[in-house]
């Protein structure tokens, strides 16, 4: 399963805005190997998105649409989506584009009606979903099957769980700043063993004065962080003692999850959100290289970060998106991706991004206003 294009509108931060994650032209020379559709060579789709911006531009608002998306989708609630209506009394919608290993790309849309007054509670009336499908054949791009897409026949229910019970299942794991201590996570790590070995070697790394990391088989899903004088237990991806853990340390828990997924090809979507704010720029990179050399078939993944140093990494240029706030009144948000403006990979991307190629760096004027307060 992997995302073509995405259109949103009142959702969250969102307004008119759409990302797509096709790209047309195959790449001559490519550090990111078969950004295609497995058996459909010419269905090319951008693998890895690195996602960059200032502050507020929503690469986490980004991340949790997606995934009340695919909860709408997939539980068939409408409270996975709902609650992210920003203004209600507005019309809001989202259209998502997915391909899939069966050779088959799906456009699941859904219309939410406006409300008269913030205080009125929505109903399955208000939700208009549909579906539309078509066979993405041995020669398509995703340019020329989905123009036979939009001609197909539209599925519309009177309700719309019986309009998404025509959607494969889908397969993602997200890991958030919001997903760290405190919180469980969903998804339990499907070999303990091997999880217990990639968290000693990603926490060891992180902090080198941890000895190792035991699997605890008395109780269920719990691990033991083994420090020279204390131990720390983990279970169900809670850390027990947080206060003992530096933050960098913390973040590598759901680091250690996130790859025992893409180890284990458990997942066929990946969202990496603001996990290294806390790690050293290096460790960062090798994270990144190790979850690209993870990354199979009609696998996707999203990483989000403030880190420049990651635009030097020798990624293609279309792997690079800049979310970016415009100035008028509804600082509507965008996306540029960097193959939109620099056409070789030699490049400086970094030298681009510094000069503000994308209107990506932010305004400090009002932090000097603060020494005259």
């Amino acid at each position: 399963m992997v995302i073509l294009n995405i259109q949103l509108d009142n959702l969250l931060l969102y307004r008119n805005f759409t990302m797509n994650l096709s790209y047309p032209k195959k790449p001559v020379h490519t550090t990111i190997e078969n950004e295609y559709l497995e058996g459909r060579p010419n269905f090319r789709y951008k693998k890895l998105i690195v996602l960059m911006g200032a502050n507020a531009t929503g690469k986490t608002a980004l991340g949790k649409v997606l995934m009340g998306i695919f909860n709408f989708i997939s539980k068939k609630e409408a409270n996975s989506i709902l609650p992210m209506i920003d203004n209600c009394q507005l019309p809001a919608s989202f259209s998502i584009d997915l391909a899939f290993s069966d050779h088959m790309l799906y456009r699941v849309s859904a219309d939410i009606q406006a409300k008269k007054n913030s205080n009125e509670e929505y109903d399955s009336d208000d939700l208009a979903v549909t579906v539309q499908k078509a066979k993405i054949n041995a020669t398509d791009s995703y340019e020329t099957c989905i123009q036979r897409l939009i001609r197909s026949e539209t599925e519309k229910e009177d309700f719309y769980v019986k309009t998404l019970e025509s959607v494969p299942a889908l397969s993602w794991y997200f890991e958030h700043p919001f997903a760290s201590e405190g919180r469980q996570r969903a998804i339990d790590p499907a070999n303990p063993h091997l999880y217990a070995g990639i968290l000693q070697q990603t926490l060891q790394t992180l902090d080198p004065r941890i000895l190792k990391v035991e699997e605890i088989h008395t109780v269920k899903n719990t691990f033991a962080i083994v420090y020279p004088n204390n131990t720390v237990l983990i279970q169900d991806g809670i850390i027990a003692s947080p206060d003992k853990l530096s933050s960098g340390t913390k973040d590598g828990v759901g680091l250690a999850q996130l790859i025992t997924g893409m180890k284990l090809n458990a997942h066929e979507f990946y969202y990496c959100d603001e996990k290294f704010s806390h790690i050293h720029t290096e460790i960062e990179k090798t994270f990144l290289s190790v979850m690209i050399e993870l990354l199979g078939p009609n696998q996707q993944l999203f990483f989000t970060t403030h880190n420049l140093d990651i635009l030097e990494m020798g990624l293609p240029l279309h792997s690079y998106a800049f979310l970016r706030r415009s100035d008028t009144s509804d600082h509507q948000i965008s996306t540029a991706f960097a193959s939109d403006y620099l056409k070789k990979n030699n490049v400086s991307l970094r030298n681009a991004v510094e000069n503000d190629l994308f209107s990506t760096v932010p305004s400090t004027s009002e932090i000097f206003r603060l020494i005259d307060l």
